[in-house]
């Protein structure tokens, strides 16, 4: 009854809410949808210099004077397309070599300025300059090079169709606060972009961008952005020069060596250590830009290794197999190129590479993406439509990736994905087509079509229930979106047959059938006001399986806020039906999600859901608290604390099931921006009622993760880690016990020829 009361207080309350938004929307001027048009800007013309600059932040070397010279006049967001509350000025030059960009900020309150020497992307929340290059004015793709007032780098490739992929380019910076705001200076080397094959004058789309975080984030830019034009670089500045340069050999050479050494307990928890594994690697890495716009990679004996641990994951209660972030240098360069709507691309699936080739680049409207990789290690998901089981085998297997779209029109393309992976007696093979069809300045269409063909070695179809013979499977995504300045709407339709596999991908679920639509209103206000925006809108979700029965259904009504002190708030609550194991549960759910960024050493964020949640382990309904709070704390600009904790508590009827604890800590000192010594421990516990299962289980699980990391870097890839790391575990009457340690060399090098 109880619960009933909430679900009816809230749809009263947004009842009451949505035809308010749609009288508000219906006395605004109407504005018809335009046709996508490149705006007819007269191109800034960036001159070429001689010599190079001193990578020092003081703007003092010669060629500034004969720089292009440009201000930021316009806050795009929360503002719109007001006057900036701070000065910013851009200068822009190159030469045969280089592209060099400036920033002079001002700020009235340096004192103020949000500024942390870490490693590079690690600067979020600080304020920063970046500029945006479309080196082919296709307004689809563009290069990202940010720094902030220390001059610490980030950098990122934004694909129209993928989202921003993490991309290391290497790149000189600077950066020095001043009495007035602050200065930043790059020298970004040719060889870093792909541009547009011709020996005369080239036109860029571009944009310079500064974020000013205080009591809100404050987001500047050259140009006024229109909120009802989908198509950003359609609006951006144009520059013109560059006539007749190259980008030279392009070669580069990374030669790495790594050795580790790993120790364990002889009787797992007991007994002296010994030693279980003891390697040295030599590799190499070759980079080959052989055109403008083409790039190849290949490495043999790869270190594909990275040093960032994975966070732990709540893996109890679990429908799918879980999914951890690429982090490995050589599968992020260029990994834009290979996006698609479905993940029938996940690199992470690629676990022990003893060999691997790489292309990727694009030449005029054409854009391609290929690798090949030989990995001794094959990771298979066996999807379901209400889970997945997975499994790691020692089958030695040659993963291969096609990936080929082309521009169409004005911000439109249409695409092929290929990808096959091959072992003794196994394969798994994709193709498909897809596009991103753009018929105006807000509405939209995308799809996506794919086939798969699978064969499973026959002990691996045993013992996963899979079918012992070569099997088929299709998947279809279509949507079409509306996206306007005050109000969205959508709908979706997705399917994916019951034997679709993609082992190159990330695609856990498959079997069902899967329909969605949604409508949201947003209001914007300019700063100083008690909300920078509020959006609000509902959702409704229909699953089911290919033999009709349910799989999930509901409404989800949402509230996102974002306002002073960045603030955002997101409140959501889920109400509907979910089925497994042939029963149909209720699916009633709170959500709520607060960031807070109140000052420069400090920031908050906390997810929290309370609600029903299916005991997937013994198929008996539940209730869910789970509380996420991460906290981040820079007492000073070269230290960094940061607290993660997840707690998760499920009851049944018979009472108390688990009690989950993650905790995760990392305490980085940043000696300067090339060294840092970070610290890392990750703790878990979980606790079980062995009388609420069905299944024998252990009452608890105990398990303590550690890791210290020296690092040096001069780039990305000329670098030098020291490691140890060790793992702990214990359970209800055994305390935590050091069960192995490992400690672990990297050097690498890169070679610009």
């Amino acid at each position: 009854m109880k619960r009933n009361r909430k679900l009816i207080a809230f749809m009263l309350f947004m009842s009451f809410l949505l035809p308010t938004l749609w009288a508000q929307h219906k006395t605004r001027p109407r504005r018809r949808p335009r046709r996508i048009k490149i705006l007819n800007k007269t191109p800034h013309v960036i001159p070429e210099v001689q010599g190079k600059i001193k990578l020092d932040a003081r703007l003092d070397d010669p060629l500034w004077k004969d720089a292009l010279v440009m201000e930021l006049e316009y806050e795009i967001l929360p503002g719109e397309n007001i006057k900036p509350p701070v000065k910013t000025i851009v200068y822009l030059a190159y030469n045969k070599t280089h592209l060099f960009v400036g920033f002079r900020a001002w700020d009235p309150n340096p004192e103020k300025i949000r500024a942390r020497v870490t490693d590079r992307d690690s600067f979020d929340g600080d304020d920063l300059v970046q500029i945006t290059l479309d080196t082919f004015n296709s307004y689809r793709r563009t290069y990202n090079f940010a720094c902030n007032p220390h001059g610490v780098q980030k950098d990122f490739i934004f694909n129209q169709q993928g989202g921003g992929a993490q991309w290391d380019g290497i790149w000189g910076s600077n950066g020095r606060i001043t009495d007035d705001g602050f200065i930043v200076e790059m020298s970004i080397p040719l060889t870093n972009l792909r541009f547009q094959r011709t020996n005369e004058d080239q036109i860029w789309s571009f944009d310079a961008r500064r974020i000013y975080p205080r009591n809100v984030v404050h987001y500047l830019g050259l140009f006024p952005v229109d909120r009802n034009n989908i198509c950003y670089m359609c609006q951006a500045e144009r520059m013109k020069g560059f006539k007749g340069v190259k980008r030279g050999k392009n070669i580069e050479l990374n030669p790495t060596f790594s050795a580790m050494l790993t120790q364990e307990r002889e009787n797992y928890l007991e007994g002296d250590f010994v030693e279980a594994d003891k390697s040295t690697d030599p590799g190499l890495t070759v980079k080959w830009g052989f055109t403008p716009n083409m790039t190849l990679n290949a490495t043999v004996n790869p270190d594909f290794s990275h040093v960032e641990a994975d966070s732990a994951q709540l893996d109890i209660n679990t429908q799918f197999a879980i999914d951890y972030p690429e982090k490995r240098p050589f599968f992020q360069d260029g990994a834009s190129y290979f996006a698609s709507r479905f993940r029938v691309l996940n690199t992470r699936s690629l676990a022990e590479p003893e060999w691997g080739a790489k292309l990727a680049g694009k030449e005029g409207k054409n854009s391609i993406g290929f690798f090949s990789v030989m990995d001794n290690i094959t990771n298979l998901i066996f999807s379901g439509p209400y889970g997945s089981q997975s499994t790691s085998t020692s089958l030695d297997s040659l993963g291969t990736a096609l990936r080929y779209r082309r521009d169409i029109g004005k911000s439109s393309t249409l695409g092929v994905v290929i990808s096959d992976r091959e072992g003794t007696d196994y394969y798994n093979r994709v193709a498909g087509i897809d596009g991103d069809l753009k018929f105006n300045t807000t509405d939209s269409f995308m799809f996506q079509f794919l086939t798969a063909q699978t064969r499973y070695p026959d002990q691996v179809a045993a013992d996963f229930n899979q079918p012992n013979d070569r099997f088929n499977g299709s998947a279809l995504d279509v949507s079409y979106s509306h996206n306007a300045r005050n109000i969205d709407y959508s709908v979706q339709y997705q399917q994916i047959s019951p034997t679709f596999r993609a082992d190159l991908g990330y695609m856990p679920q498959a079997g069902f059938r899967h329909a969605n639509g949604r409508v949201s209103y947003t209001w914007f206000k300019n700063p100083g006001h008690w909300y920078s925006w509020i959006s609000t809108g509902v959702t409704y979700y229909h699953e089911i399986d290919f033999n009709d029965d349910l799989i999930v259904k509901g409404l989800s009504l949402f509230m996102d806020y974002s306002g002073p002190l960045q603030t955002a708030l997101n409140i959501r609550g889920n109400f509907g039906k979910r089925s497994y194991m042939g029963r149909v549960f209720d699916n009633n759910q709170y959500f709520l999600t607060l960031g807070l960024h109140p000052s420069k050493t400090f920031s908050f964020f906390l997810e929290t859901a309370l609600g029903d949640q299916i005991d997937f382990v013994n198929g008996q309904a539940g209730t869910r608290l789970r509380l996420n709070p991460v906290v981040r704390f820079s007492p000073g600009k070269n230290i960094t604390l940061m607290l993660d904790h997840m707690y998760e508590k499920l009851n049944v009827d018979a009472g108390h099931l688990y009690t989950a604890n993650i905790s995760n800590l990392r305490l980085v000192y940043q000696i300067n921006r090339r060294t840092f010594i970070r610290g890392i421990l990750q703790y878990i516990n979980h606790k079980y009622n062995p009388e609420n299962y069905s299944i024998p289980i252990y009452p608890q699980l105990k398990h303590l993760f550690t890791q210290f990391l020296f690092s040096y870097k001069i780039n990305p890839r000329t670098v030098l880690f020291l490691g140890y790391s060790d793992d702990h575990y214990g359970f209800q009457f055994i305390p935590l016990t050091q069960t192995n340690r490992t400690f672990f060399l990297k050097i690498g090098y890169a070679l610009a020829l």
